[in-house]
């Protein structure tokens, strides 16, 4: 009778410990809206303590490219959407030292991440020997968006950049 109690109290307690465990244990964060998307930033090795501000989220079908600023430092996020329907981060980059940077999204994607600190306002460059131009907004943290010339191969050459301020002064260039 006494090791009867005994097995029910081990197992009841076990059972407790268990259900703990999992209702409060580690908890897989999906990147299914703007609050989501920022726990999950701030689950990831080196990016714990970090200020998140979203600036635009993204879908292109079962893709979401997410830009943001980690203690106002430009940053791009793609998740994936499984079969649940949730998205689960794949790629992180945050560009240091930077406050315009570009991000690679797919073969003909690019996106300009600018914080507020940014005092480019145009930029050109040649893309396999085609100018491409943008304009951005100076000191303003801003998402901009570019498709890329269409090309056999998806390859691309990026020659002669100028950076321009808002009064068209070049403030940087190089080829």
């Amino acid at each position: 009778m006494k090791s009867r109690k005994l097995l029910f109290v081990t197992f009841g307690i076990l059972v407790v410990a268990i259900l703990s465990f999992y209702f409060n244990g580690t908890k897989q964060f999906y990147g299914n809206d703007e609050a989501s998307i920022v726990k999950v930033i701030n689950s990831i090795e080196g990016y714990e303590h970090k200020s998140i501000e979203i600036l635009e989220i993204k879908d292109f079908n079962d893709l979401r490219i997410v830009a943001f600023l980690a203690n106002n430092k430009p940053g791009c996020i793609e998740f994936t959407e499984n079969k649940k329907g949730n998205y689960i981060w794949r790629n992180i980059e945050v560009k240091e030292n930077e406050t315009f940077s570009s991000f690679h999204i797919s073969p003909r994607k690019m996106m300009f991440v600018t914080n507020n600190e940014n005092e480019i306002a145009k930029m050109q460059v040649d893309i396999n020997e085609q100018n491409f131009e943008r304009e951005f907004i100076p000191n303003k943290a801003t998402v901009t968006w570019a498709d890329l010339p269409q090309t056999d191969n998806n390859e691309y050459t990026f020659r002669n950049y100028k950076y321009y301020d808002k009064d068209g002064i070049i403030i940087k260039k190089f080829d």
